[in-house]
């Protein structure tokens, strides 16, 4: 798919080939960089681009700088205004969107370097994965999710994602689509860049945050919606390595996964080796809230044209 015509950087709108940094910045050399990665939903019925779940995402990157020292905090009010005029000077409209925001050290020197902090955003048209509707392997991966007091997962941190890159590349090769981590206890904690679920009797489980795993804003939504979908209330707790082959169903959840379906893990199917019906009937509801269609929980949809609109009505 073709590049878009714009990136924003430090403020400025830029064409893409020039959304350069400088090769001796901190977050070049050491990936002193926090980001958030969002999704765009196009409904073409309104003709409206939504942004989901824009302040919480907004609110984790604002602790993401927090906890990494910057010495500058980028307001959310500032990085949402600079996202909207992105994708409105881009006009993108008849497709998805990713966008990825990026808070980063500019500055030259050490790791230790704080500041100075510049912003970096992209925004890109990605229709929904083929991986997405029908599912994916996964290998529980020999690479270790890396323990909170070592680099807390919980931050989003650039240089935090090389621990799932090995362990993507490793489950790649070896035959997989993707990997499960264990963590330093050995019990489930997530994939590469996205949050694990599983289905046992009935029952929606999942790891708790303190299995080293991020605190997952898609994994928030869907907490949320299986207790509306199913009048069953999730739990979070311990998850063995053994017990995912007990498992009736398994999905994977995240910004760039959405809600997707595990086929198989370590070469045993998961249940009958499709989709479970709960985990399609949560995708289905995960997809229409998403992108306005159900109508249902509108606090989590920004509208991206109908702001514009609105401020030119001021």
């Amino acid at each position: 798919m073709a590049s878009p015509k714009y990136a924003s950087l430090d403020g400025e709108i830029v064409a893409w080939d020039d959304a350069r940094v400088h090769i001796a910045s901190a977050g070049f050399k050491f990936g002193t960089a926090v980001f958030e990665g969002l999704r765009g939903y196009w409904n073409a019925d309104e003709e409206e681009m939504y942004l989901f779940r824009m302040a919480e995402h907004m609110d984790r990157l604002t602790f993401s700088q927090r906890f990494m020292r910057f010495d500058e905090l980028l307001t959310p009010q500032t990085v949402t205004e600079k996202t909207l005029d992105l994708i409105q000077a881009n006009g993108f409209k008849g497709e998805n969107l990713h966008i990825m925001t990026t808070a980063y050290v500019s500055g030259q020197g050490g790791p230790g370097v704080c500041g100075p902090i510049g912003l970096a955003i992209t925004a890109q048209e990605r229709p929904r994965s083929e991986r997405v509707i029908s599912g994916v392997t996964a290998q529980v991966s020999s690479w270790m999710r890396v323990p909170d007091q070592a680099m807390p997962m919980r931050v989003k941190c650039n240089a935090n994602y090389n621990n799932g890159r090995l362990a993507t590349v490793q489950a790649v090769a070896d035959g997989y689509d993707t990997a499960i981590f264990l963590n330093s206890r050995g019990k489930v904690s997530e994939g590469p860049g996205m949050c694990f679920f599983m289905v046992r009797d009935g029952v929606p489980i999942t790891p708790s945050v303190t299995n080293d795993i991020l605190e997952s804003i898609t994994r928030e939504t869907v907490l949320e919606l299986i207790e509306e979908i199913f009048g069953v209330a999730p739990v979070e707790r311990d998850i063995d390595r053994s017990e995912l082959m007990a498992a009736d169903e398994a999905f994977f959840c995240g910004t760039a996964w959405e809600v997707t379906p595990i086929l198989g893990i370590d070469r045993v199917a998961v249940g009958g080796g499709d989709i479970g019906p709960m985990t399609k009937r949560l995708q289905d509801t995960f997809f229409a809230v998403s992108d306005g269609t159900s109508g249902t929980h509108p606090e989590w949809r920004m509208p991206v044209y109908g702001t514009a609109a609105a401020k030119a009505a001021e």
